[in-house]
C-alpha cells in the first residue's frame, strides 16, 4: 500500500523529466527502483540508425523490468530529416533530435550514444550508405561504443541480411553491428582505442524482429516459436503505468518528427532472434547463463550482502534509515578492482545516497552564460532534509580547480545559501562538439577520441560538493545551471554555457542577387559580456565589393545587440561564393554566429555556427509579385522567395476564403501541408475555386500515408523518391512554358542540388496532368511524377515533389529559376499583352 501511494506523483515526475529542463528529484519509489538497478550487473545495447528508430518498448522493458543498464546507439543524429515544429534543418535539426533522444531516455531509463555518421538523407542501399559514411570510421565508432559501454548483449533494430529492402541507413546499422560484434573483442583491431579503454567481447547478438520484417504474419508466427519473447506490456505498480505506456511517453518526445502519440496498455509481445554468440540456456531470458549479480566482480559478494538486504527491507517512509549501510557499501565499491563496474556503481549509489538524505545541492550562476577566462558569480544552495549528520567540508570547481573550504554542519531542513566567484579558465566553448569542424557529406569530424559517441558536450562548469556522511567522505558533482523565474512561466532551469565574447549574425544564410544592383546587408553584433568594443567587417568573394570596409561597434550591456548596414555589390556576371562576417575585439577575431534553440520539451541549446552566407549572383526573371504561402511542416521557402524580390504573405489557413485569395499572383502550399494542417480539407474548395478563376496553386510534397491533397483530378501519391542529388534529369516537355518562361531551364540548372532530387512523387495521375521531368536512381525505372501541371479552369494546378525546401536554402541557382517559372505558369500571355500595350 505504501508503494502505491507514490504512483501518481511518480507518473507526473516522469512527464516532467521528459521536458529535461529541471533536475530530477527522486521519490521513495524511484529510490527503490534505483536500488534494484544497482543490484543488477548486466548491460544491453540497442543499435539502429536514427533518432526515433529505437524500440522504446524494449528499451524500457530492459531498463525497468529486467533492471539492466540499457543503452541506445543511434548511428546518426537525424540531421537529414524534416522538422514539424520549426524551421531548423540539417545540423540544427540534428541538435534538436539529439536532445529529443535524451528526453526519451530520461523517460524509459536508457542511456544514449552516437557515432560520427552524418545523416545525409534517404539512401536506398547500404552500398551507397557505407560509401558516403566512410564505413571504416563508422565501424570503428560502433566498436568504440561496445568497448566503452561493454554490453553483455547487443540487439539490432534492423535485419542485416536484407540489403535494398529498406532505408540503406537502417540495414547498414545492423551490418556494422554484426561486424563490430567480433571486432570489439579483438585487441589487434583499432588498437588506438585501447589507450582509453579495453577490448570487450559481448556474449550475444540479437535481431529485434517482428512480422513486419517477414511480410507474412503466418510464416512469422511459425518461425517465432524459436525466438526469445518479451511481454512488454508488464504493469509497474511503483510507477502507476505499464511498460508500453512508459514507452509511448518516451517515443512521444520525438516531436519534431511528429511522433506524439496516444499511450497504449495491455499484453504485447516483442521478439528477439538469436544471431550469434553464446547460446541461451533459457530462450526467454537474453541474460541467461550470464552472471548479473554482485558476485560477477571480485569482492562484489560482500557488497551484494549489504545492498540486497536494503532492497528486501526498503523503508519507503524513511529511506534515510538506510544511509549507514549505503555508506558502508559505497566504501566497498570504491575499493573494487574492476574499474568499469566501480565507476558505474559508484555513480549509481551516489544518486541513491543523495536522494535518501533528501539532499538539495545546487550551483546557480547569476547569468546563463560566461566567456572564456572571465569570472562568474554562482549562488549555492545546500540543504539536508534527513536527520543524519552531514557536513559540507568544501566545494571544488572543476573549471578552475579551485577548492573553497566550508566546514558547515548541515542541520536537518536548515537551508544554507552562499555566493562564490569562479574563474572560467578555459579556451573552449560549450557548443555541440561535433559541429566545431566542417563536416563532410557523410561524416562529422571529431578530433578528441574521448568525445566520440557522447550525446552532447560535457558541461565545462561543474561543482563538486565534498561531504562527510556517517563519517565517510563522499563527493557529489553538479553542473552549474541558471535557475530563475518568470511570472508567466514559473521556475526555469537553463544550462550554463560558455560562449564567445562577440558573436555576429546575418539575417539570411543565402543572399540572392538577381542582377548587379547593390543590396543592403544587415549584420547583428551581440555582446557576450559587458563593455565590448571593436570592429566588424565582411569578407566577400573576388569580383564582389563591400562598403564601408569596416564599422566600429561598442556595446555596454551583456547580451545587448547592435545592427549595422553594409552595401554589397555583386559581380557583373553570374557567380557564387561565401560572404563571411568577422568581428575583432582586443586583437582577437570572432567569426561565429550564436543560434539559440528553445522548445519546451528539450533544454535550451546554444549552437555556434560560422557567421557566413552563401551569395549567389544569378540572372533571374520573374512575372507576378504577390505570393500567398500556407505553411506546412516548416520550411524557409517564403524567406527564400523574398530574396529574389517576391512579396510573400504567410497566410493563416483559417482566413482562407474566396475573396482574400484573388489578390495573389500565386498560392504556394508548404511541405507536408495536407499532412499537418487539418483545416486545409475544409478550405480546399476555396483553393480550387481560386485556380478555376485563373490562379496558380503550387502544392509541394506531402507524405503518402493517409493523406488527401484534394487535387482537381485523379492523383495518387507514392513513396517514390530520387535520393541521388546527381541523378540525371530528363526533360519530357521541352516546349512547356514552365521550362521556358520567364527563364530558360536547361540541364545545367539541375547541377549543384543537395541531398536529393525529390521525394514522395505521385506514381499515378489522370491525363489532365502533364509530366515535365523524368529522373531515377541507379538501377530503377524512370519516375516521371516530380513535377506535374494541369490546367483547371483558367488557372493551373501544380504538384511537385522536387525538394525545393532543401535547394532554395542551399542557394541552388537552378532551383530558384525553376521555382520562379512555376510561379509564372500561364502568365506568358499576360506579359505579351503588356508589351503590346506599351
Amino acid at each position: 500500500m505504501k508503494k502505491l501511494l507514490f504512483s501518481i506523483s511518480v507518473f507526473l515526475l516522469i512527464s516532467i523529466a521528459a521536458f529535461a529542463q529541471k533536475p530530477q528529484k527522486l521519490t521513495s519509489n524511484q529510490i527503490y527502483e534505483k536500488i534494484q538497478k544497482l543490484n543488477f550487473l548486466g548491460t544491453a545495447l540497442y543499435i539502429a540508425a536514427h533518432p526515433d528508430d529505437e524500440n522504446t518498448r524494449l528499451i524500457a522493458y530492459l531498463a525497468n523490468q529486467v533492471k539492466a543498464r540499457t543503452g541506445y546507439l543511434s548511428l546518426t543524429r537525424g540531421d537529414g530529416g524534416q522538422n514539424l515544429i520549426g524551421p531548423e534543418i540539417r545540423e540544427l535539426l540534428g541538435v534538436i533530435r539529439t536532445q529529443e533522444l535524451l528526453a526519451a531516455r530520461n523517460v524509459d531509463g536508457g542511456e544514449q550514444f552516437f557515432t560520427r555518421a552524418n545523416d545525409f538523407g534517404y539512401s536506398k542501399h547500404p552500398d551507397e550508405t557505407l560509401k558516403i559514411w566512410d564505413k571504416d570510421k563508422v565501424l570503428s565508432d560502433v566498436v568504440w561504443a561496445i568497448r566503452t559501454f561493454k554490453p553483455d548483449v547487443i540487439i539490432n533494430r534492423f535485419n542485416h541480411r536484407t540489403p535494398g529492402t529498406t532505408h540503406g541507413h537502417h540495414t547498414s546499422s545492423a551490418m556494422l553491428s554484426v561486424e563490430a560484434f567480433d571486432l570489439a573483442g579483438d585487441p589487434t583491431k583499432y588498437k588506438n582505442q585501447l589507450k582509453y579503454t579495453s577490448s570487450w567481447q559481448p556474449k550475444r547478438l540479437f535481431h529485434n524482429t517482428s512480422s513486419w520484417f517477414y511480410r507474412d504474419k503466418k510464416k512469422f508466427e511459425e518461425i517465432a516459436k524459436d525466438f526469445t519473447k518479451f511481454d512488454i506490456g508488464v504493469y509497474y505498480p511503483l510507477k502507476g503505468v505499464s511498460n508500453n505506456e512508459l514507452a509511448s511517453i518516451a517515443s512521444s518526445q520525438h516531436l519534431c518528427q511528429g511522433f506524439g502519440r496516444l499511450t497504449t496498455r495491455g499484453a504485447q509481445t516483442e521478439y528477439a532472434e538469436f544471431l550469434k554468440g553464446t547460446p541461451l540456456k533459457d530462450k526467454n531470458d537474453i541474460f541467461s547463463g550470464i552472471n548479473t549479480t554482485w558476485n560477477r566482480v571480485e569482492n562484489g559478494g560482500e557488497i551484494g550482502d549489504i545492498l540486497y538486504e536494503i532492497e528486501q527491507n526498503f523503508d519507503f517512509v524513511n529511506p534515510s534509515k538506510h544511509l549507514p549501510k549505503l555508506m558502508e557499501a559505497y566504501k566497498k565499491i570504491q575499493r573494487l578492482k574492476d574499474s568499469h563496474w566501480r565507476v558505474i556503481k559508484e555513480k549509481q549509489i551516489k544518486e541513491i545516497v543523495e536522494a535518501c538524505a533528501g539532499l538539495y545541492l545546487e550551483a546557480s550562476a547569476v547569468s546563463s552564460s560566461g566567456t572564456p577566462n572571465s569570472k562568474i558569480d554562482v549562488n549555492f544552495e545546500v540543504l539536508n532534509r534527513s536527520d543524519v549528520n552531514i557536513e559540507l567540508t568544501s566545494i571544488t570547481s572543476s573549471i578552475d580547480k579551485k577548492t573553497i573550504v566550508k566546514e558547515l554542519d548541515l542541520s536537518q531542513n536548515k537551508r544554507i545559501n552562499f555566493k562564490e566567484t569562479i574563474n572560467l579558465n578555459t579556451k573552449s566553448y560549450s557548443d555541440p562538439y561535433w559541429l566545431r569542424e566542417e563536416a563532410s557529406l557523410g561524416m562529422y569530424k571529431v578530433g578528441n577520441r574521448q568525445l566520440i559517441g557522447k550525446p552532447e558536450t560535457p558541461r565545462p562548469a561543474k561543482i563538486s560538493f565534498n561531504l562527510i556522511i556517517d563519517e565517510t567522505p563522499i563527493s557529489i558533482t553538479k553542473n552549474v545551471v541558471r535557475r530563475y523565474a518568470e511570472r508567466d512561466k514559473g521556475e526555469i532551469y537553463e544550462p550554463f554555457e560558455i560562449l564567445p565574447k562577440v558573436t555576429t549574425k546575418l539575417k539570411n544564410k543565402v543572399l540572392i542577387f538577381s542582377d548587379d544592383t547593390p543590396q543592403k546587408i544587415q549584420v547583428e553584433v551581440r555582446a557576450g559580456t559587458q563593455n565590448v568594443s571593436g570592429k566588424v567587417f565582411l569578407n566577400v568573394p573576388i569580383s564582389w565589393d563591400v562598403s564601408p570596409a569596416a564599422i566600429n561597434f561598442s556595446i555596454e550591456q551583456k547580451n545587448d545587440k547592435q545592427t549595422f548596414e553594409f552595401i554589397v555589390t555583386p559581380s557583373k556576371n553570374q557567380s557564387e561564393g561565401k560572404l563571411k562576417v568577422v568581428a575583432t575585439s582586443n586583437g582577437k577575431n570572432y567569426t561565429k554566429e550564436l543560434v539559440e534553440i528553445n522548445y519546451n520539451h528539450i533544454p535550451k541549446q546554444s549552437v555556434l555556427l560560422n557567421s557566413e552566407a552563401k551569395v549567389v549572383r544569378l540572372n533571374i526573371k520573374k512575372v507576378g509579385n504577390y505570393i500567398g504561402y500556407i505553411k506546412g511542416a516548416g520550411d524557409a521557402v517564403p524567406e527564400n522567395l523574398r530574396q529574389i524580390g517576391y512579396t510573400v504573405v504567410e497566410m493563416n489557413p483559417s482566413e482562407i476564403n474566396e475573396e482574400n485569395l484573388q489578390k495573389y499572383d500565386a498560392i504556394v502550399l508548404g511541405i507536408r501541408a495536407y499532412n499537418v494542417v487539418k483545416e486545409l480539407k475544409f478550405k480546399q474548395r476555396f483553393l480550387l475555386n481560386y485556380v478555376e478563376k485563373g490562379g496558380n496553386l503550387i502544392v509541394q510534397y506531402n507524405t503518402s500515408r493517409r493523406v488527401d491533397v484534394g487535387a482537381p483530378y485523379d492523383l495518387r501519391l507514392s513513396r517514390d523518391r530520387v535520393t541521388d542529388e546527381f541523378a540525371e534529369v530528363r526533360i519530357l516537355e521541352k516546349n512547356h512554358a514552365v521550362l521556358n518562361f520567364p527563364n530558360k531551364i536547361t540541364q545545367d540548372d539541375f547541377n549543384g542540388w543537395v541531398q536529393e532530387r525529390g521525394l514522395y512523387f505521385p506514381d499515378k495521375w489522370s491525363s489532365e496532368y502533364t509530366p515535365i521531368l523524368s529522373m531515377n536512381d541507379k538501377g530503377e525505372k524512370p519516375k516521371n511524377g516530380s513535377l506535374l501541371i494541369a490546367k483547371y479552369g483558367k488557372g493551373n494546378y501544380i504538384y511537385t515533389g522536387l525538394s525545393f525546401f532543401r535547394e532554395l536554402p542551399a542557394g541552388v541557382s537552378g532551383a530558384y529559376k525553376l521555382f520562379a517559372n512555376i510561379l509564372s505558369v500561364g502568365k506568358e500571355k499576360i506579359e505579351v499583352k503588356q508589351k503590346i500595350k506599351k
